[in-house]
């Protein structure tokens, strides 16, 4: 997970280049590295830190689609991780893909307590009786992303996964420091607490990209 001078480095850096930040940038990395800085004091708490972190992961990324307008939450931050993957010519993200974290990401893929469908199926809502066919499908799909070393698809699918296990704690659907299914939350807040301090890094050296105006904006 995220140590306080990781935290600490990414907010010098914004002290420094913020003059050069549009509001839009500026606010949302402001927010992003306050709740990174939660993070980094919950190492002992993966629960705790896992929901700091994806508040960091969702104040980069989310913005302002009008509140009326329906627009998928796994939309906009796959939009977002390709846009930084676009931006990460140093190959940070690949190295933490494919280096730091290969065997927790295809744990986290194979895991059907992190599969939306299984829960769908658990829910009894009609058209998931076939959820073990398509998770199979899902990690065989990530399976041929991994053997290709195709970034941005395994990350779509795993920040799919992430994105459930969200929902269960975020909703109460976990008991805080539980016995059961730790691994996915334990490895969810490593990943997590490693990939968004560089997602946050990607942003400030990219300020002249047009960074759409966050969903809640300050409001004097």
């Amino acid at each position: 997970m995220i140590n306080d001078s990781e935290a600490s480095n990414l907010k010098e850096k914004q002290r420094s280049l913020r003059e050069g930040f549009s509001d839009s940038l500026g606010l949302r990395v402001h927010r992003s590295i306050s709740w990174l800085q939660r993070a980094a004091k919950e190492g002992d708490d993966p629960d705790a830190a896992f929901v700091f972190l994806w508040i960091a992961f969702n104040s980069a990324y989310s913005q302002d689609m009008g509140i009326a307008y329906h627009v998928s939450e796994k939309g906009r931050f796959k939009s977002f991780l390709s846009t930084l993957l676009s931006f990460d010519q140093d190959d940070q993200i690949y190295h933490l893909v494919w280096t730091r974290f290969p065997h927790e990401i295809r744990l986290i893929l194979e895991n059907q307590y992190v599969f939306g469908p299984f829960w769908n199926h658990q829910n009894g809502i009609e058209g998931y009786d076939d959820w073990v066919d398509k998770l199979d499908a899902s990690v065989k799909k990530a399976k041929t992303a991994l053997s290709e070393k195709n970034t941005e698809r395994v990350l779509n699918e795993l920040f799919d996964r992430l994105y459930v296990l969200r929902n269960q704690i975020i909703h109460g659907g976990s008991t805080w420091a539980g016995a059961i299914n730790r691994a996915q939350v334990r490895d969810g807040a490593e990943i997590l607490g490693s990939l968004i301090p560089v997602f946050v890094d990607l942003m400030m050296d990219n300020p002249v990209h047009p960074w759409k105006e966050p969903i809640f904006p300050v409001v004097s």
